[in-house]
């Protein structure tokens, strides 16, 4: 999630330079690097942890050359690298609530095969359940969810909202389902509190949703 989210820079950088929606860039990038690196991983026998730092570097890199050589004003890019959800306009709001609803459905509907393929993908295979396929599938379903949270508290600071509740609801709950809900309703919680207080103290709210979430995890 993290090399997929620095290097979705690169799909904001090329979005403003042909000028599309910034969101729209990023998704369509954010697919590409992230069945780049699942499709590697899965055929090759290149480190996964290389992999994703090579493909991370390029995307941040292509990204700014494109904003580089984009000509006239540049609106304001801080917001997609550290957070800035009060900037967030409503059709961004409409296209991040469809990406909710699909990524739901995914994992409603193939629940227990992606749980087969994340603790034991040869088992899985042996069972004559679709692994390579599986794989890619949710690889771009945290490419999506990575996009959707980007303004939230920005591509820099996206893989902590994405681990830090998962963590702590670990520590409490063994079952998976049980785990997910209550991960979503930390990141829920965590995200109210932060905006709250960085509106409050007048802070960056991406910034802040991520102390606030570190602070209770500490605890």
């Amino acid at each position: 999630s993290g090399g997929i989210a620095h290097a979705a820079y690169g799909g904001i950088g090329l979005a403003y330079f042909f000028g599309v929606n910034p969101v729209l860039g990023a998704i369509a990038f954010a697919l590409v690097v992230a069945l780049g690196m699942g499709w590697v991983e899965r055929k090759t026998q290149q480190r996964a942890d290389t992999i994703i730092g090579v493909m991370w570097a390029i995307g941040m890199a292509v990204g700014i050359i494109a904003i580089d050589l984009t000509q006239g004003y540049k609106a304001d890019l801080m917001s997609y690298l550290f957070g800035s959800i009060l900037t967030v306009p409503r059709q961004e709001l409409i296209i991040m609530l469809i990406l909710n609803l699909m990524i739901g459905a995914m994992v409603f509907l193939f629940y227990k095969e992606l749980l087969a393929i994340s603790f034991d993908p040869v088992f899985a295979t042996t069972r004559n359940i679709p692994v390579d396929a599986l794989y890619l599938t949710l690889v771009a379903a945290i490419a999506l969810t990575v996009v959707m949270v980007m303004q939230v508290v920005g591509l820099i600071m996206v893989i902590a909202l994405l681990t830090i509740p998962a963590a702590i609801a670990g520590q409490f709950v063994q079952d998976i389902k049980q785990m997910m809900f209550l991960g979503s309703l930390l990141g829920m919680a965590f995200t109210t509190t932060g905006l709250w207080l960085s509106y409050f103290f007048n802070l960056t709210s991406g910034a802040t949703i991520i102390l606030v979430a570190g602070t209770a995890k500490s605890h």
